[in-house]
């Protein structure tokens, strides 16, 4: 019988390797399969593991395969890549259980030809003596460099190398550290729903869950012993999972309270509830997003976090919004690469590729031009990512205030939470959160200002 863990890891990361989810979505499903939180734990751990070594895995199963890795099939390959990680990686599991399961999982899937070679791999495997990963020469180039590192971090070659081209070597290389660490759960406690720090820190001691308030963010709490994604704080909505890095691009956005706020990229609705908080019952808060799917993850995330007067509103993806300019402050949440969340998001690595950076860029001078038109005058345009590339934050600001009249950056500190920001702003007036230097994910924030004697915006539809 195979271990329940193990198999809904597997049906997860096929999923993953076939492009049909992201992590978040895979392991959500994968979980309704389990009802112990141990295996619930166990799950998360062999998924993002896999995922967070994928190519160091892959490296030193190679040697060992008479069939060039490429040429399998996807579930024989994700077979192969979560049993090495539970070897190398989880030494409290018997190797014997792991191999057998791996077996088990290929046969279970219709790939019983490939039994043998799944055994004779992994039987290999724990035989074999420790590898050591290549390591890049004194004056190699930097791509040189690069190709070693990635080997040993399990990061694609590219990225380093751009990396390594705007950061000293020991800092990348402590970021890529930094990215292969398990990140720990992070919540915002949520003030609408009359919580504060203190009692939920409380609350979630007595049930065995400790935590620690986060370093900067001012609602944030770090999880230090215990599983908290079932908890009833969590469903009744006292509490939201949330980087401390997301929580401080929120407080990017100047809201005061009676302030008119639009949230273009509301969706999971995170930023929403700070911006709701923000308002207070004499604000207005509308919410946008462009699927239906995304939009009730973010009615849910409302629901639940006592956000009911916030307004929902579907916005077509390339049409202008649908509102006049009257909002104090327009925030663009955009989407974008998700570079700057490896550590949380070990997936996005081996989903990125090079050329995907302008074509968000395109997208996010798009949005973000297109949002300037509903900003009233004096308000602000807040504009932020989870990317740590410059392509998609600084020069996506620039190119917008080349394009748009009216609009002049001012200091992402210059707002009510400047205090709490200061320490991330950096001399352009822009927030960046930095892996090796705060040790959070990598986030970006920029305000835009509309001056009050500006032009109009352009035309919207009424």
């Amino acid at each position: 019988m195979i271990a329940p863990a193990r198999r809904a890891a597997f049906a997860a990361l096929v999923e993953i390797a076939r492009g049909r989810a992201d992590l978040d979505d895979a392991l959500d499903r994968a979980r309704q399969a389990l009802s112990d939180a141990r295996d619930v734990g166990l799950l998360r751990e062999i998924v993002t593991g896999t995922l967070r070594w994928q190519s160091r895995l892959d490296w030193r199963l190679a040697p060992l395969s008479r069939v060039p890795l490429a040429k399998l099939d996807v579930e024989v390959l994700v077979a192969l890549r979560m049993a090495a990680y539970q070897l190398e990686h989880l030494d409290r599991i018997p190797a014997s259980a792991v191999v057998h399961d791996a077996v088990a999982l290929v046969r279970a899937a219709k790939k019983s030809s490939a039994a043998g070679l799944v055994n004779a791999v992994l039987r290999a495997l724990t035989r074999a003596a420790v590898a050591v990963p290549p390591v890049a020469p004194a004056g190699a180039s930097r791509a040189e460099t690069a190709a070693a590192l990635a080997v040993s971090t399990a990061h694609p070659a590219w990225l380093i190398e751009r990396w390594l081209g705007r950061e000293p070597r020991e800092v990348v290389e402590a970021w890529l550290a930094f990215d292969n660490q398990p990140p720990p759960t992070t919540l915002r406690v949520n003030p609408l729903a009359g919580a504060s720090r203190e009692a939920v820190a409380a609350r979630l001691a007595a049930d065995g869950i400790e935590t620690t308030p986060a370093v900067s963010a001012p609602l944030g709490l770090v999880v230090t012993d215990g599983l908290v994604v079932a908890h009833q704080a969590l469903r009744e909505g006292f509490c939201g999972i949330q980087d401390e890095g997301s929580q401080l691009a929120a407080l990017v956005a100047p809201v005061t309270a009676g302030a008119r706020v639009l949230d273009v990229c509301a969706a999971p609705g995170g930023k929403t509830l700070a911006y709701a908080w923000a308002a207070g019952a004499d604000g207005r808060v509308v919410a946008c997003d462009v699927r239906e799917r995304r939009l009730d993850v973010l009615r849910e995330t409302l629901r639940r976090g006592h956000a009911g007067a916030v307004e929902v509103v579907t916005i077509d993806e390339h049409a202008p919004l649908p509102f006049a300019a009257i909002f104090d402050v327009v925030a663009v949440d955009a989407p974008c690469s998700g570079l700057g969340t490896l550590r949380r998001d070990p997936d996005i690595k081996w989903r990125r590729t090079p050329e995907d950076l302008q074509r968000f860029q395109a997208r996010q001078v798009d949005l973000l031009t297109r949002a300037a038109a509903v900003v009233a005058p004096g308000g602000a345009l807040v504009y932020t990512t989870c990317s740590t590339e410059p392509d998609e934050n600084l020069d996506v600001v620039t190119r917008v205030l080349a394009a748009v009249p009216g609009f002049t950056m001012r200091r992402a500190d210059a707002g009510p939470d400047g205090r709490i920001l200061a320490p991330f702003v950096e001399a352009d007036g822009c927030l960046r959160t930095h892996p090796v230097r705060h040790g959070l994910e990598g986030y970006f924030g920029a305000v835009l200002v509309r001056r009050p004697d500006g032009p109009p915006p352009a035309a919207v539809v009424q």
